[in-house]
């Protein structure tokens, strides 16, 4: 007869009994159960939080403190001039969601800046959310413009499909 599903086991000595602690001498884990002898780590609930050096002043502590991380920040997206004539033809349309799909801009990224890097040789109407002063100039000298827009909020259920 051949092996079918309800036939199958595992190989011998695959399979281990789960040690039972604290079950006398006669388990070889009885008394102390493992835990070894005193201390906090042997008692009921005696657990060490992480960071915790015994009452040593702690790494955390001990380093000095540089710098600071502004919570505030916003944070733009830079895009050279150079790049948008390479990726966009004449006459096209520069947004987020065009650079997003063009895979010049992250797609968590809400805001980018036009920076005046490079040349434009054609026209461009970009809708930015920044610009230097050196590249709206020279999209305008190419016969483009560039307009200033507020970025695009994302709503919540935005951020949970793009999480799928």
């Amino acid at each position: 007869m051949g092996t079918t599903l309800a036939t199958l086991s595992p190989p011998a000595g695959a399979r281990h009994k789960r040690k039972r602690k604290g079950r006398g001498p006669g388990s070889g884990n009885g008394r102390t159960a493992g835990h070894g002898e005193k201390g906090q780590k042997s008692r009921s609930g005696g657990k060490v939080r992480p960071g915790f050096e015994g009452g040593q002043m702690p790494l955390q502590r001990r380093l000095p403190k540089r710098g600071f991380k502004n919570r505030f920040r916003i944070e733009y997206t830079p895009v050279n001039l150079s790049q948008l004539a390479t990726v966009f033809g004449a006459g096209e349309q520069v947004d987020a969601t065009a650079l997003k799909s063009k895979g010049m801009m992250p797609r968590k990224s809400l805001r980018f800046k036009v920076l005046g890097t490079g040349e434009l040789p054609h026209a461009l109407t970009i809708l930015a959310q920044g610009a230097s002063k050196s590249a709206a100039e020279k999209v305008a000298a190419a016969g483009g413009s560039l307009e200033i827009v507020a970025p695009v909020v994302r709503k919540a259920a935005d951020r949970q499909q793009e999480g799928k």
